[in-house]
């Protein structure tokens, strides 16, 4: 039997599989294939592999020029089964690979004749921009071109069909036991992913459901308390035994992102914030590091901040433990979405504004210091969604003013990301959509987005990583329009803009020089003065043009001191120990 698994990328609000992530669903999807046919033959396809041969077929380029699998048609020619995963419910910016629609898989695979069958969250529709009503078209498309729509666990769903057809139940969800052997058998597939093996970064699940919305119930617009009703907490040995077959296959960065919120994992229900346990996080990251001691990264993602300011000693702790056992450069999401307390009351938003503060300054206190990658050792970031309902002019300013009170404090975000809210079928929004206000606050939307983007993200970004920081292992990924685009691998790495084309896929530690509203500009380091052009000899600090012309003028320099000689005191400071002859 041949299947092929096609992996058009998920971003959902409790998980991640863009490369150079890898979600848990190609994985657990693989290891329940494997487990009921041991016969199988799987290919890992992405839908990049897919725009590089069909679309290349026509002329037509791509960002992937080359697939991953040049045999790409002729494996889809032969399967038997034919998965596609996919699903996009909190869109973003990627860097290198975007991720794909239901639609644009259709077109490419429905000439084939294996049983087609969808999976991952796409079944509640995609998203691939904020501020859009989610229609029940891409459903409907779905069912014309998949014989199977999965709305439980694709893996449950696989097993089952591979087993006995008759007993499949595309409704039908996994427990954690069940998962256990899925979840180690699939490791196996991260040796066809494109990032394998020194890029890849794998999404590790330690909970499904939301602890708060078992209480009180979810955000309005959130699809993870709609898909799964009730909280489940993955066993340490199972995430463990997990995490020891990646790392022996090769794998060396882990996000343990897959939960709605890292500090309530194991928590103790209590209404609108469980009660945390620090002692089961702390056994968790402590297995993790005793199976993968090599570890060059190891992050999470989700934070509710209420249950940290609610629970400032249990969280200290925790905090203590991501740091302990965890890489620098690591980040926790906070969901505050709205400072504005009538919004956050309407649509039954997470924290308070003066809960997220609190949370803020604890990770601020014991996380800040900055760490032997460059980069503090763990911050938070702060999610803001605009277009909800009940908004007002007085709410975009409350949650501006929010943020900008952060910044006068001297505390530290690594990033704020703004989203417009995108409304799916089955959440609480649903039946508030006609209420959202993504069309009627476009221009408040664009005006305090420019406002965030100049006025905070600026100066915070100049805040965390300083002119003079050098990055450490940052990542060349793309060349484009004369800059290769880099980032460290982690849960939400800077872009690094290099004024040059440097070979791809290789590590560079970057001399930060410049600060955009998002990203930063570095320079590999060493700089070899003597051979370097001037585009990227004026981006120096204290250099500039002018300067730039007269090191050209003077080279070659015999010495460091006698380069260090033509610049200012700042300068040398800033080059010290940063280049070569």
């Amino acid at each position: 039997m041949i299947i092929a698994i096609i992996d058009g990328y998920t971003d959902e609000p409790a998980g991640l599989g863009v490369p150079p992530y890898l979600g848990i669903y190609p994985r657990y999807a693989y290891g329940a294939i494997k487990k009921a046919r041991k016969d199988a033959s799987i290919f890992y396809l992405t839908v990049d592999d897919l725009r590089a041969t069909f679309l290349g077929e026509r002329g037509i380029e791509t960002k992937n020029k080359t697939p991953n699998y040049p045999k790409t048609k002729e494996i889809l020619e032969k399967a038997d089964v034919i998965v596609y995963i996919g699903g996009l419910h909190t869109p973003g910016k990627y860097l290198s690979a975007v991720p794909g629609s239901v639609e644009e898989v259709a077109r490419f695979i429905k000439q084939f004749k294996g049983e087609k069958v969808l999976g991952g969250p796409a079944f509640m529709g995609s998203a691939s921009m904020g501020g859009v009503k989610i229609t029940s078209r891409e459903l409907q498309l779905a069912h014309s071109v998949f014989d199977h729509v999965v709305y439980g666990d694709l893996e449950a769903f696989l097993f089952d069909y591979l087993s006995n057809p008759k007993d499949a139940d595309p409704f039908r969800f996994r427990t954690y036991n069940e998962l256990k052997d899925y979840a180690i058998i699939g490791a196996e597939v991260v040796r066809q992913f494109p990032d394998y093996p020194d890029f890849v970064i794998v999404e590790i699940e330690t909970q499904r459901g939301c602890p708060k919305a078992m209480g009180i119930g979810g955000c309005s617009f959130c699809t993870e308390p709609v898909r799964y009703r009730k909280v489940e907490d993955r066993p340490i040995e199972d995430v463990v035994a997990e995490v020891k077959a990646l790392y022996d296959l090769g794998v060396r960065h882990f996000r343990v992102g897959r939960q709605s919120c890292i500090f309530s994992y194991m928590a103790k229900p209590d209404g609108r914030v469980p009660i945390p346990n620090s002692r089961a996080i702390e056994k968790l990251f402590h297995g993790i590091r005793s199976v993968a001691p090599e570890v060059k990264t190891l992050h999470v993602d989700n934070a509710n901040p209420a249950v940290i300011a609610n629970y400032p000693e249990e969280s200290r702790r925790t905090v203590k433990a991501l740091i302990e056992y965890g890489t620098p450069g690591n980040v926790v999401a906070f969901g505050l979405e709205s400072a504005d307390p009538k919004v956050a009351k309407l649509n039954n938003l997470n924290a308070t504004a003066e809960e997220t503060y609190e949370a803020v300054k604890l990770l601020n206190e014991i996380g800040g210091k900055r760490g032997y990658n460059g980069m503090p050792w763990l911050l938070p970031g702060i999610n803001i969604i605009f277009g909800l309902p009940g908004e007002t002019k007085k709410s975009y300013e409350l949650t501006f003013q929010f943020l900008k009170k952060i910044l006068n404090d001297g505390l530290m975000v690594r990033r704020i990301n703004i989203r417009q809210v995108v409304v799916f079928p089955g959440t609480p929004l649903w039946h508030m959509r006609d209420r959202v206000k993504t069309e009627k606050h476009k221009k408040l939307i664009q005006h305090y987005k420019y406002k965030i983007r100049h006025e905070i993200d600026l100066p915070m970004l100049k805040r965390v990583v300083p002119v003079g920081t050098v990055l450490r292992d940052v990542r060349a990924e793309v060349f484009e329009d004369g800059l290769t685009y880099g980032r460290q691998i982690g849960s939400y790495p800077l872009i690094v803009g290099i004024p040059k084309e440097v070979p791809l896929n290789r590590f560079y530690d970057a001399l930060i020089v410049g600060h955009g509203f998002r990203s930063i500009t570095g320079i590999p380091v060493p700089i070899n003065v003597n051979r370097e052009g001037s585009k990227v000899l004026q981006y120096i600090p204290g250099v500039g043009r002018k300067k730039a012309v007269q090191i050209l003028f003077k080279r070659p320099f015999k010495t460091e001191k006698e380069f260090m000689d033509m610049l200012d005191d700042n300068t040398r400071r800033i080059l010290e120990g940063k280049i070569e002859i």
